[in-house]
């Protein structure tokens, strides 16, 4: 007796719902996604092989390149924190859009004094060329104006973190961390000022930003 055969049907998967699934993913990362910032200052580090990375909270990163110093804090709460400690210190008044500004504004390199008219220009027009750096020396006093951004940044850190006591699930980081990020060529004086001005205020502990070396 001869077997049947099965009449065979051609196999196929219809992928409307995944296309469907990927494309709302996609618009979700589209929509959420922050665009980095390219950097103010270019800064072309030493090499090195150490792994460790920075964190992305507590952060303030002093940058230097031609003699030219940055700073910047990562958390836009205690940037805005930061601002209005400054404003009280130096006696410059910020409007609420200023500040604003501020919080968007990853890095600068102006006195104090020229602040409000760095703000006032488009991000693309906030360039290295039109930014003189921040000034620094060996003092203590209103003259070495890194080291009031640094003591104001860290000042703003221990606030910001004390109002978020409480909070469900919230750890204290602790204080903010310093981070030098130094160009490879970066004349010596320059660098013992910044780390005089940090020792000033018993930051004796810094790290040194570099790129990663792979090791032979």
């Amino acid at each position: 007796m001869g077997k049947a055969k099965v009449k065979r049907a051609s196999t196929s998967i219809d992928m409307t719902a995944m296309c469907d699934v990927s494309f709302l993913l996609l618009t979700f990362f589209v929509l959420t996604a922050t665009a980095r910032q390219p950097e103010v200052l270019v800064v072309d580090t030493p090499q090195s092989t150490s792994p460790e990375k920075l964190p992305d909270d507590g952060l303030g990163i002093i940058s230097v390149s031609n003699g030219k110093i940055f700073f910047s804090v990562k958390n836009p709460n205690v940037r805005e924190l930061t601002l209005r400690n400054i404003s009280q210190k130096y006696n410059v008044n910020f409007s609420a859009e200023e500040y604003e500004k501020f919080r968007q504004l990853d890095e600068f390199g102006v006195p104090v004094n020229n602040l409000r008219q760095l703000l006032s220009l488009p991000n693309e027009q906030r360039t290295e060329n039109i930014q003189p750096g921040i000034p620094v020396d060996s003092t203590e006093t209103n003259s070495n104006e890194l080291y009031a951004w640094v003591q104001e940044a860290r000042r703003a850190t221990i606030e910001f973190n004390r109002s978020r006591e409480g909070e469900k699930g919230y750890v204290d980081p602790g204080p903010m961390k310093v981070a030098i990020k130094a160009d490879a060529e970066e004349r010596y004086p320059t660098i013992n000022l910044i780390i005089e001005t940090l020792r000033n205020q018993k930051q004796n502990k810094f790290s040194f930003v570099t790129g990663l070396r792979r090791e032979n």
